[in-house]
């Protein structure tokens, strides 16, 4: 996106679904029209764009969706939500799955937004340091897959990687964050940033699209233990199982996730 559409000022709005917007659509029309794109960043589910007058274009695609970029004179998609187009005649589409959110806000508002103000740093910025997440970490005495996929505390790790985040760290879901020992510390955030990484690299899950519309290559294949009950452990070949961890499920590796320090 920074790649794409980055100084291009934004020359119109088509809003579809007037519930995804945080005001008015009239409102956020004559807001945005005229501006210009500064940058594109992300945190955790929230893509966060500058606009040119200290304006920011929030995006959450919620339980997913699509963002998809168009050429000048190119056929648009057939299904979408939104459409923003630059004077250019380029742009992009959003079209949700089920619900999702786009935000207008200003600086201060950016700060005080509930949801984005309320995010923990993501995983794979720079100042996600093992030393951060021993912070994070101390004092606590909940489960440690609870507190891996609470978005307050880290952005970024959602049910689906968050099975192989704790097979690589060999760490039980219902292991008590105060028995952790030093070195599960040090291999949690090593296995945290490596499995979003591989993830990255693939450019996301084989049914998510890319900017261009192109597919992700991380599959059934790439995982470990997620989502594989009754097939072998990649390490000791005993059987996955797939077991209930509060409101969610996970999938482990009974003999080499440690439900203990010992």
């Amino acid at each position: 996106m920074n790649r794409e559409i980055v100084v291009k000022e934004i020359a119109g709005v088509d809003v579809l679904q007037h519930k995804n917007l945080n005001m008015p659509v009239e409102k956020f029309v004559k807001t945005i029209v005229g501006r210009r794109i500064i940058s594109v960043g992300a945190r955790g589910k929230w893509l966060i764009l500058e606009l040119q007058g200290m304006q920011f274009l929030l995006i959450n695609l919620g339980m997913g969706g699509d963002i998809l970029h168009f050429n000048p004179g190119a056929a648009m998609p057939e299904a979408y939500k939104f459409r923003l187009r630059f004077n250019d005649g380029s742009g992009f589409t959003i079209n949700f799955w089920w619900f999702g959110y786009i935000h207008l806000v200003d600086s201060e508002g950016l700060k005080k937004h509930k949801m984005v103000g309320e995010l923990g740093l993501s995983l794979l910025e720079e100042g996600f340091t093992l030393e951060h997440l021993r912070g994070l970490l101390k004092g606590r005495k909940g489960n440690v897959k609870a507190f891996l996929i609470d978005q307050r505390n880290m952005a970024g790790i959602g049910n689906v990687y968050a099975q192989d985040i704790l097979f690589k760290a060999k760490l039980h879901p219902n292991r008590k964050i105060n028995t952790l020992t030093e070195r599960e510390m040090q291999d949690l955030h090593a296995s945290m940033r490596e499995v979003l990484a591989k993830s990255v690299e693939k450019g996301g899950l084989a049914y998510e699209k890319d900017f261009y519309g192109k597919n992700g290559r991380f599959a059934g294949e790439d995982f470990l233990v997620g989502y594989k009950e009754g097939k072998p452990c990649p390490i000791c070949s005993t059987t996955i199982k797939k077991i209930k961890t509060g409101s969610t499920s996970t999938y482990i590796c009974p003999k080499c996730q440690k439900t203990s320090s010992t």
